[in-house]
């Protein structure tokens, strides 16, 4: 029993440690995760990430012990579990959420449970329907997530946009999707040579915008993303710390710019060859700068 899928990162329109209310947006970067099942593994689990053997697996781990112990036979296998991923970690890019997007499905897959074609279907729950909902196999996900301590929201906003494609806003209390809307969007990425995890976040500074996540909220859910993003990008930096700068630079050229997550990357949406622009100037700062595109198709199985 062995399958892969892929997830994809994504970036911000708001971030939900303010208000628990939240917005991300795919991009095209993906992370791979090939995993191996076992009737004979006596129910363990390990995992490895490729490039990076120093970083925890506890997270894709879990994703599998989840997915098995809710969807695998009375006998549960063990197995091996392996990321490749084209999405920096801890750079506000959503790389736990892709990983774990990644792991569940590739571990239903490797079960045989099929999962719905279609990333915004609605499932009846009364009908006789064998597919799992994507919805649902995002949230075992941000369940592992919050198992693992690698997140302090859940994340379900970014999750949200990893798995389904397209730009999503999600209440992560209840781990809701409150919208999805598919776009098309140039993107440019920034990420310097720091990093930053998001369970260090210091939530209760970021409770003081809650105004400001309320307002972003409303633009948000009226489909006003990339004003969103300049709002939530503007706050954000200044309560976890982080110079508005690079976003000040973007802002006559890009539709949008914000902080992704809880840094340190900055991205920006809008019209490619101005993009091209800003690019100019993240050029010389340290770190890298890329240009990608969103994406609307989500994570699959390969």
């Amino acid at each position: 029993m062995k399958s892969r899928a892929t997830a994809l990162g994504a970036g911000t329109v708001l971030n939900a440690l303010a208000t628990g209310r939240g917005s991300a947006f795919a991009i095209d970067a993906e992370t791979t995760a090939t995993v191996s099942l076992a009737s004979d593994a006596g129910g363990d689990v390990t995992g490895k990430i490729a490039g990076d053997p120093d970083l925890d697996t506890e997270l894709i781990e879990r994703c599998v012990e989840l997915t098995v112990a809710r969807y695998g036979p009375d006998s549960a296998p063990g197995g091996h579990v392996r990321t490749d991923s084209e999405v920096p970690a801890a750079a506000g890019l959503k790389s736990s959420s892709a990983a774990a997007n990644a792991t569940v499905l590739a571990t239903l897959d490797a079960l045989d449970v099929p999962v719905s074609d279609d990333p915004g279907r609605s499932r009846d729950p009364a009908a006789d329907d064998p597919r799992v909902d994507r919805v649902d196999a995002c949230r075992l996900g941000v369940t592992a997530a919050r198992d693992a301590g690698v997140t302090v929201t859940g994340a379900f906003d970014d999750a949200s946009a990893s798995m389904l494609g397209g730009v999503t806003v999600t209440d992560n209390d209840e781990d809701a999707l409150l919208s999805r809307e598919a776009v098309e969007w140039d993107v440019l990425v920034w990420t310097p040579p720091e990093r930053a995890y998001s369970a260090d976040a210091d939530v209760e500074r970021c409770g003081a915008v809650a105004p400001v996540a309320d307002l972003v909220t409303e633009l948000a859910l009226d489909g006003r993303y990339a004003e969103a993003m300049t709002v939530n990008g503007l706050a954000f930096s200044a309560a976890l710390g982080f110079s508005p700068d690079p976003a000040v630079e973007a802002m006559d050229d890009a539709a949008g710019v914000s902080l992704s997550g809880t840094g340190p990357s900055v991205v920006a949406v809008g019209d490619r060859r101005r993009l091209e622009q800003v690019r100019d100037h993240w050029d010389e700062r340290e770190g890298t700068t890329w240009l990608t595109t969103t994406r609307t198709d989500g994570a699959q199985t390969t």
